[in-house]
């Protein structure tokens, strides 16, 4: 059933250095799987991460040797299984690989929406909207620039709502920088921001009270992952909203931290949960649980961008948005056309599939 699975590493700069707690990004390397069936569909998907290991478990490297040695074999061996079938398949033979796991199960959506002439989003339930509002983060570390960045998103219509990466310098420092740019910005424009899990509970005390005060929307993962019991702690003391991201590695994670109600908001990553299904059961568990939802990313770009896209609009309420600007922080465009993004929201397509086209003589020129 499938003849060829073929994984690609692309490196491409991004449009200024990207500062986050754990690293700062010049470039992104995404990791793009194809497949193609022995009848000619050919599906992509996207398995990107973030700084190599400086994220997470998995790097792109990791990610493209998993595929090679031990998904691809698998699914070669497949003969006569449908698509949940097979994913069933992955299951039992492969352990972890959240990330690798995602991009294979995107592809083979790809392909079973494009042999049913559907949009992705009709295979996991259906689109309840046809666009999704993207947020613009904010990443330079410099205040000056950073406000004229937001004031330029908003004057092209681009982005009205702004996060920031804090956590990587002094507490005081950060918390400063953020509510200066939020003053600027006035009251009308939201501005959260993401910790990426630095802060120690004591310094979460500290740094999320005057941020509330300082008018800030949102607090993202602002403790370590494994603490989700301090997470559970910080919502149930604070008004503003406390997200949980990384903390989040699935629907039994999800589960378990919507149990004791550990968060007001979790951000739904496909790569994070496994795949666009579990992102989808991830979703179900924090609507059961009277959570919100984000749609977050990985800084993927426009494959898992739009893969994402798919799946969180089949989400019954995405209260605060997506962040689903992985492709505008590239240099280079890997689609013939590209992704829609007008009036503050990234436009669905509607072709089958994903709806995109990739353009492969680019992404030869960029592959490493």
């Amino acid at each position: 059933m499938y003849r060829t699975i073929e994984t690609i590493l692309v490196d491409i700069p991004t449009i200024r250095p990207h500062q986050l707690s754990v690293t700062t990004m010049r470039t992104q390397t995404l990791v793009l799987v194809k497949i193609t069936t022995t009848d000619g569909i050919v599906g992509w998907g996207e398995a990107t991460t973030i700084g190599g290991l400086n994220y997470g478990e998995e790097s792109p490297e990791s990610v493209k040797a998993n595929i090679d040695t031990y998904f691809a074999p698998l699914l070669a061996s497949v003969k006569d299984l449908n698509v949940a079938q097979t994913l069933k398949l992955i299951r039992k033979n492969i352990n972890g690989n959240r990330f690798a796991k995602c991009a294979i199960q995107t592809a083979l959506l790809d392909i079973q929406a494009k042999r049913l002439g559907v949009p992705l989003s009709e295979v996991l339930g259906g689109r309840l909207r046809n666009s999704l509002p993207v947020l613009w983060t904010l990443a330079s570390g410099d205040t000056e620039k950073d406000i004229a960045e937001a004031r330029k998103m908003i004057e092209l219509k681009r982005h009205n709502t702004f996060k920031l990466k804090i956590g990587a310098r002094p507490l005081q420092h950060d918390v400063d920088h953020v509510i200066a740019i939020k003053k600027a910005l006035g009251a009308d424009i939201s501005v959260r921001v993401d910790v990426n899990r630095a802060w120690s509970e004591l310094e979460c005390i500290q740094g999320i009270q005057q941020l509330q005060d300082g008018g800030i929307d949102l607090i993202e993962q602002p403790c370590a992952i494994q603490n989700t019991e301090a997470l559970a702690r910080l919502t149930h003391r604070f008004d503003v909203a406390i997200m949980a991201d990384e903390a989040l590695t699935g629907p039994d994670s999800a589960y378990r931290i919507a149990k004791s109600h550990g968060a007001d908001v979790f951000a739904v990553k496909i790569e994070q949960s496994g795949g666009l299904i579990e992102a989808c059961e991830v979703a179900k568990v924090a609507g059961l649980a009277g959570i919100d939802l984000y749609g977050g990313t990985m800084l993927e770009g426009p494959v898992g961008s739009i893969a994402s896209a798919h799946a969180f609009a089949t989400f019954e309420t995405l209260a605060f948005g997506t962040e689903l600007f992985g492709p505008l922080l590239l240099t280079e465009e890997i689609l013939k056309e590209p992704l829609r993004y007008e009036n503050f929201e990234l436009h669905l397509p509607t072709a089958p599939g994903l709806g995109i086209e990739i353009d492969e003589d680019k992404v030869e020129k960029l592959r490493r």
